[in-house]
């Protein structure tokens, strides 16, 4: 169980909508920012393992965590800005964690971009918005990982929204560049962003995922009510995803009851403690749209708890509703890529 309060809970659950909230957040001017973060400096890193003894690793970038300033608006925030600090630290607590029983967590701090300017603008314009800043910093900081604290290990890499968008870059680029890297990746957790089919034709070097045992792949999904209406999902928009459900990991549209599940991980009714709770979320892919429906919980109930994207969008629970199906499903492929 994870103590956080109310505060931290909200900040951590919110979605962009809700970032426009007043803050007196330091941030650069969008011209500002022109070379990389220096990953040699432990102080820009969120998670660095002092003694990593797992014989995997995990790679984990986490979503939007930076609250902007309303006034000035500015595009990126920088490397040291404080509410990113608090609330990356509040999504790895409820997203990071369910790898901690498979390998060794690194998680580089980046400067993010504004997700209100970022998620209303076009698809392409998301991307060089990315492109200019925050995908320059993870390359950096992934890179500096592989040659300076990998040791060779297979790894994970796992993120959830803007991060989740941000690893699209890593195995596009990077992973292309280094054939060598690639061969050790045991699979990657891209949720909360869609991975499209024209995503994976335009590189054939990738694979999603087909079911629960295969390694090297992609896994993804975006959450959502059955009452949510085609393309009013801000997060997908127009995309149509591919998915995998995180329970049964079938790809087909194959319900996988709140039983089947091996557990949620949800705040208590004083949304100050997380606890596991079985039975809670059910999963259906909608192929139609390309998202995962959970029917079982009250969307309602939810919107209270996250807020800001709308009624029946639960994307601040993409983890959470499955965190030990994808606690388990992490320890299945370790197993599987050692043979065992």
């Amino acid at each position: 169980m994870i103590k956080k309060n109310k505060i931290l809970y909200n900040l951590g659950l919110c979605s962009a909508i809700a970032l426009l909230i007043l803050s007196t957040a330091r941030c650069s001017k969008d011209s500002d920012i022109v070379e990389v973060t220096d990953y040699s400096k432990t102080n820009h890193w969120l998670k660095l393992p002092s003694n990593p003894d797992k014989p995997v690793d995990v790679f984990y970038l986490y979503p939007t965590a930076w609250t902007p300033d309303s006034v000035t608006n500015p595009l990126y925030c920088e490397i040291d800005e404080p509410t990113m600090f608090t609330g990356s630290a509040f999504a790895y607590s409820k997203q990071a964690t369910a790898f901690e029983t498979v390998g060794n967590i690194f998680a580089p701090y980046y400067r993010q971009a504004n997700a209100i300017r970022t998620l209303v603008s076009p698809e392409e314009q998301r991307w060089e918005i990315l492109k200019n800043v925050p995908a320059k910093d993870v390359m950096a900081a992934f890179d500096y990982y592989i040659k300076n604290y990998n040791n060779g290990r297979p790894f994970i890499i796992a993120g959830h929204s803007q991060g989740a968008n941000l690893m699209l870059f890593l195995l596009k680029d990077y992973m292309t560049e280094n054939p060598d890297v690639y061969a050790r990746m045991v699979a990657a957790y891209v949720i909360g962003y869609p991975v499209t089919t024209e995503f994976m034709n335009a590189n054939t070097h990738l694979k999603f995922a087909e079911g629960p045992d295969d390694t090297g792949v992609i896994i993804s999904y975006n959450t959502q009510s059955p009452n949510v209406s085609s393309g009013t999902n801000i997060v997908v928009g127009d995309n149509i995803g591919m998915v995998i459900n995180p329970i049964n990991w079938k790809r087909d549209e194959t319900l996988a009851t709140a039983a089947e599940s091996l557990g949620s991980f949800i705040p208590d009714s004083t949304m100050i403690n997380f606890e596991k709770v079985l039975n809670f979320a059910d999963a259906r892919i909608d192929l139609t749209q390309g998202v995962l429906i959970c029917s079982s919980v009250n969307d309602s109930a939810m919107y209270k708890l996250s807020g800001g994207m709308g009624l029946g969008i639960y994307h601040g629970f993409d983890y959470p509703f499955y965190y030990f199906d994808l606690q388990q499903n992490a320890e299945n492929r370790v197993n599987k890529y050692f043979g065992k």
